[in-house]
């Protein structure tokens, strides 16, 4: 019995660590950490001021960085930007993307369009371009570029919560990718729609975990 015991708890750590993701196939896709939301000053910034202080969300998301980067782990930028005169956005818009370009925000030449300088862009991450709505792959390059470096994990962080970085979330589970969530590397204008997505909406299309949870338990 004891032999079989020690047999089972081999099998298990063994199954453990194969289920461990491969950093070399694992992307880190950061959905807009630019001023705007990011930094005093930024349009947006007392919108998410409040949740991002709550949980640490900057620190969290620049510390993961950091040590997935190290890891051999792809960081990929996901910004979205505008020209000074919202051309790309038909007369007509509405909802989210009316706000945006009502309040002025996220123009490509302008401080708040940047990327904030915690998260800058260091050598070898890759910025996704083209972004101009809400769902990071909609516009954009970034399933191209997900799969010519041979992606199979996608681990999200960002703004908004119940926007973005959901409706980012969404498509990359329906593409086949196996999807991440950082809980504690995103941020929403209120504690409730932090939460409404944490615990109701992502666990139906991610494994929602926090930074640290992903970093010690999941990569190998």
């Amino acid at each position: 019995a004891a032999k079989r015991s020690v047999l089972f708890c081999f099998e298990e750590e063994t199954r453990r660590k194969r289920r461990k993701m491969d950093a070399s196939k694992t992307a880190v896709v950061l959905i807009e950490y630019q001023n705007e939301f990011t930094t005093e000053g930024g349009k947006l910034h007392d919108a998410v001021k409040g949740v991002m202080e709550s949980s640490g969300m900057l620190g969290k998301s620049k510390d993961l960085v950091d040590k997935a980067r190290s890891k051999g782990c792809k960081i990929v930028h996901a910004p979205i930007t505008f020209s000074d005169d919202y051309r790309e956005l038909s007369d007509g818009i509405y909802g989210i993307l009316a706000n945006v370009k009502a309040g002025g925000c996220f123009k490509a030449s302008e401080w708040g369009g940047k990327i904030c300088d915690e998260m800058k862009p260091a050598e070898g991450d890759i910025v996704i371009e083209g972004k101009r709505g809400l769902d990071g792959f909609a516009s954009t390059n970034l399933d191209f570029v997900l799969r010519q470096n041979n992606i199979e994990n996608v681990v999200l962080g960002g703004f908004l919560t119940n926007c973005c970085v959901e409706s980012t979330m969404r498509t990359a589970y329906e593409k086949g990718y196996n999807v991440i969530t950082l809980t504690d590397c995103t941020a929403a204008t209120s504690a409730e729609e932090q939460a409404a997505s944490v615990e109701k909406t992502y666990p139906m299309f991610s494994k929602p975990m926090t930074a640290s949870t992903f970093l010690e338990s999941e990569l190998k």
